[in-house]
């Protein structure tokens, strides 16, 4: 009886594990900068089949340490495929990082790792999503990735609306729809198309599981009122560093201490203030230096010094320094605490010259995470959305990617 007992309790957490959703993981304190992108200047890893993609990070440690990379494909809900790894890859992965240099001429010491997909010992064999892993010496998970490689099969047209919602109306933007097929032949597309649409790349803003409204032809439409809304926020803020001691409208002062600091002027909150557009990056950022010329080796790392007037609106929530950055990640290192010489809430970030965007998000004592609270909701804002297609026959294995469509709210319609 205990051996039947103990059986069905390893395939119950066999089940459970097989079933989960992969999430990224965010990286180690050591571990800085990561840059994943395909041959776009957004850092989102979107790739063509047979196009390259590049990944870039930094070790602060600066101690050459060894570190390995593995690829895993996941359906369409980013839960465990059934494809063995041979059927999605050519080649081995599970291989050591060997192009990698040490910082030059840096107050702070790193070493800059980077790879590209595919390389000399692997290259992918079909559409979907994937995972790249990064594992350290002892086989233990640095951080991981999501990418997404499609096939230009389908044409996908977005177009973005201003919300049918009226409770939201100048706060929500809407996202329409519309996939010609072509030559591509779709039998069941209720069945066997599923769309996903992210808003400024970014994973948790996923909307999935619409279904197309309208067939005609061989055109799929969706233009559905609410269920693919999103809040539009605000435009991210923003610095550069990549002149060491130049302050500028975002940058108080300049201080050299151990490595640099740069001092921000006070943030406001926006909430309340009118909308006012001025270009971002929708959440990005980009390593530069203008004390030498390769960025990814000769810049700096500096203390970037944040600072926001605490109101009743932040009440006991806390309050994180929010951008690509780190992944978007909420952790001690970019949580704002309260100075009560000051009053205002404040934190410091070590952070590579460059071009940032961010905001500031409130987490609640229930873990819930309010995005727009401080820099406010407009319908005018300025935001990527990018729609992926994917695409299963009834018999298939996997969920490919068909197409991918990108459009942006600048010149929103009614």
């Amino acid at each position: 009886m205990k051996q039947y007992t103990l059986l069905f309790s390893l395939l119950l957490s066999y089940f459970s594990i097989f079933g989960q959703n992969a999430t990224e993981k965010d990286a180690p304190k050591n571990i800085k900068s990561i840059i994943f992108k395909g041959t776009t200047e957004d850092q989102f890893p979107v790739a063509q089949l047979g196009d390259p993609l590049t990944l870039e990070f930094d070790d602060i440690t600066a101690s050459e340490e060894d570190y390995y990379y593995k690829i895993t494909y996941y359906n369409y809900d980013w839960t465990p495929s059934s494809l063995s790894k041979s059927q999605y890859l050519s080649g081995f992965d599970n291989l050591r990082i060997t192009n990698y240099e040490n910082s030059y001429n840096t107050l702070q010491a790193y070493s800059n790792y980077r790879l590209q997909i595919p390389n000399n010992n692997l290259s992918l064999k079909v559409s979907g999503n994937y995972m790249l892993e990064i594992y350290n010496n002892y086989n233990e998970l640095q951080f991981s990735r999501r990418f997404v490689i499609y096939k230009d099969a389908v044409s996908v047209g977005v177009s973005i609306k201003r919300t049918r919602d009226f409770e939201f109306l100048n706060q929500k933007q809407a996202v329409q729809i519309a996939i010609n097929a072509g030559n591509f032949q779709l039998i069941n597309p209720k069945n066997e198309v599923k769309v996903t649409i992210l808003q400024n790349y970014y994973w948790p803003s996923a909307i999935t599981n619409l279904k197309p409204q309208y067939t005609i032809g061989k055109e799929l439409l969706y233009k559905y009122d609410k269920e693919s809304n999103f809040f539009g926020g605000n435009e991210f803020l923003n610095f550069t560093t990549k002149d060491l001691r130049a302050t500028s409208t975002a940058i108080a002062r300049v201080q050299m201490k151990e490595l640099y600091n740069h001092y921000m002027y006070a943030d406001i909150l926006r909430a309340n203030e009118p909308y006012t557009y001025y270009p971002d990056i929708n959440g990005d950022f980009v390593v530069t230096t203008q004390q030498g010329e390769d960025a990814s080796r000769e810049s700096e790392y500096t203390n970037v010094h944040f600072k926001l007037p605490y109101t009743d609106v932040i009440g006991l929530n806390d309050v994180y320094v929010f951008g690509k950055f780190n992944n978007y990640a909420i952790t001690d290192e970019n949580k704002m605490t309260y100075n009560e010489d000051t009053g205002y809430l404040e934190t410091s970030i070590m952070l590579k010259q460059g071009f940032y965007n961010y905001k500031y998000v409130l987490k609640t004592d229930k873990d819930e995470l309010k995005y727009n609270a401080i820099g406010g909701n407009f319908h005018f804002t300025e935001n990527n959305y990018l729609v992926l297609v994917y695409y299963r026959n009834f018999g298939d294995q996997y969920d490919s990617v068909i197409g991918v469509g990108n459009g942006n709210s600048r010149n929103i319609t009614n």
